[in-house]
């Protein structure tokens, strides 16, 4: 189901993330998207996204979104905000939690479809 909205991207991401479907996951992202999938690390294009994201996969992660909404809009491009709650295993296998506040610059395709162009799930703060 593709997003008619900005705000819906971010509901699916969270889907497709509890699902574990890296197809899904890596469909809401425009094929020359950046992703920061941690801080200091940034995946252009989507092999690098698919890359990180299947590693972060690995963990087991469930996503919650706390609240999303548009910060602005502009025609065809639109500043979104999320924050979330995450449980994952951890690298030593253990439960771990994380929380943020993205900030995602979404683009309106010529089908309609809503896609990342920019995906910053931590934040200007983590940068």
């Amino acid at each position: 189901m593709p997003a008619t909205s900005p705000e819906q991207v971010d509901q699916l991401f969270a889907a497709a993330l509890n699902a574990g479907d890296i197809d899904a996951l890596v469909a809401l992202y425009e094929p020359q998207a950046s992703l920061t999938p941690s801080p200091g690390t940034t995946a252009l294009g989507a092999t690098a996204i698919r890359a990180a994201l299947s590693g972060f996969l690995a963990a087991k992660p469930t996503i919650r979104m706390v609240s999303v909404r548009v910060v602005a809009q502009a025609g065809d491009l639109a500043l979104v905000t999320a924050q979330w709650d995450l449980a994952l295993t951890g690298q030593d296998g253990k439960p771990a939690q994380m929380s943020g506040q993205s900030v995602e610059v979404l683009r309106r395709q010529n089908s309609g479809q809503w896609l990342f162009a920019i995906d910053e799930p931590f934040g200007v703060g983590a940068a």
